[in-house]
């Protein structure tokens, strides 16, 4: 179980830039330790544990890159076309039973391991075969240079070398590599086990009536959805009631068995924010203004030594403030080390003005651009409550605290949903 020490969240002051908001998090959060061995096929998102060296070499022999003809490069002539008898086969799991000899060529297949003898193999469809009764002869075009097409044991890893780092989260060529070294699994960091639930009595579930003045539930099932996204073991704790004893005896059952709580809204000081009391009363609170939009203070606290992470209720709020600031802490809790995803240079369709001091994301669509840099187009509409605006968009142009103006044409940074797998 991960554990954090008393306070550490308990940095208050004024607006807090989002950068140092991650920063000062990933010094005071320590990783789940818990390691355990997976099989690759369940590694998938999985953070490594260990680095992976490599047993062996891949390719583990020299081989051939394409189908055609083994041969020696001193019996080619330089000039004019080479005539050699066929003297074997060799093809993918079924070498030459014996080396070359020189003055002769091996037809090969690719992949097949090269015979002892030979260096270069030449193209089949560079050559043209001459049947001279029982026996076959190739004729080879001259031009090819020593080595051609022929493969190096060990041109893609060779033993000894690390090859997966530990920290970094596995991905499918990851388990590939993994999966062409010999190896059956990995050593893992444990999954995070994470709760969610959500509170009020005008929240209901989807599927249900939705009597006047209620809502359905949209961000819990969003956070949950993110949190899979990061290979988190997800316990949905469901809608919690406006009570203060149900609220607080869930989350002390939450915090014993989990290494994360997250919800929305709810822990602001108004009487029926009753999240923010329980959470009080268990552990500490702590309210972050951050210099951020769409977004609002971000609550983190303990329970115990579990993190508590509310984030803002609306549903931009939340995605946005959860790739900002939730994300990168659970990502450093879960034992990775790239916590912080890439961001691409578009040139923005728009021209725009913000505030300076505060970091904003503007969710867009890419189109193409005729000097082949992608253009940004801002969603028509700003609220942060409309969720379909993160639907109809390809990502978030980030806009940087120290600027106060776009004009169309420049360049910006572009944080695209499938970096954070959305």
């Amino acid at each position: 179980m991960a554990q954090l020490t008393d306070d550490c969240f308990a940095f208050g002051g004024k607006l807090m830039p989002v950068a140092e908001a991650v920063r000062r998090l990933t010094e005071v959060v320590t990783p789940v330790v818990e390691v355990e061995l997976v099989a690759l096929r369940q590694a998938r998102d999985r953070v490594l544990a260990a680095e992976v060296v490599a047993p062996m070499s891949v390719p583990p022999h020299d081989n051939s890159a394409v189908d055609g003809y083994a041969v020696f490069f001193d019996d080619l002539a330089a000039d004019r076309p080479t005539r050699l008898p066929i003297g074997g086969r060799a093809a993918a799991g079924h070498p030459l039973d014996r080396p070359a000899r020189p003055g002769e060529a091996i037809r090969i297949f690719t992949g097949a391991p090269m015979p002892a003898g030979p260096d270069t193999v030449m193209m089949q469809e560079d050559c043209s075969v001459a049947a001279d009764g029982p026996s076959s002869h190739v004729i080879i075009s001259p031009g090819i240079k020593r080595g051609a097409n022929r493969r190096r044991a060990g041109e893609d890893v060779k033993a000894g070398d690390t090859v997966l780092a530990r920290g970094q989260r596995l991905r499918p060529q990851d388990i590939g590599l993994a999966a062409a070294l010999g190896l059956t699994e990995l050593a893992v960091y444990r999954a995070l086990r994470i709760a969610v639930f959500s509170t009020g009595d005008e929240v209901r579930e989807p599927g249900n009536k939705l009597p006047t003045g209620c809502i359905y539930d949209s961000n819990r099932i969003t956070i949950a959805a993110l949190l899979d996204g990061l290979g988190g073991k997800v316990t949905d704790l469901g809608i919690l009631p406006d009570h203060p004893e149900v609220i607080a005896d869930q989350l002390a059952k939450a915090a014993a068995d989990h290494d994360a709580v997250v919800t929305s809204g709810g822990v602001s000081g108004g009487e029926e924010d009753h999240v923010k009391a329980a959470v009080e009363r268990l552990g500490r609170l702590h309210f972050w203004r951050l210099a951020i939009k769409p977004g609002r203070p971000v609550a983190l606290g303990q329970i115990g030594r579990v993190p508590f992470i509310g984030l803002p209720g609306n549903p931009v709020a939340v995605m946005v403030t959860f790739l900002g600031v939730a994300r990168p802490l659970l990502l450093r809790l879960a034992g990775a080390t790239q916590i912080h995803p890439r961001h691409f240079q578009v040139r923005a369709g728009f021209d725009y003005q913000k505030k300076a001091e505060r970091r904003e994301y503007v969710r867009a669509r890419l189109a193409p651009g005729k000097d082949g840099i992608p253009i940004a187009h801002k969603f028509v509409r700003d609220g942060a409550g409309i969720l379909s605006s993160m639907v109809q968009s390809d990502g978030l142009v980030e806009l940087p605290e120290d600027l106060t103006r776009v004009t169309r044409g420049n360049l910006v940074d572009f944080l695209p949903f499938s970096e954070v797998r959305l």
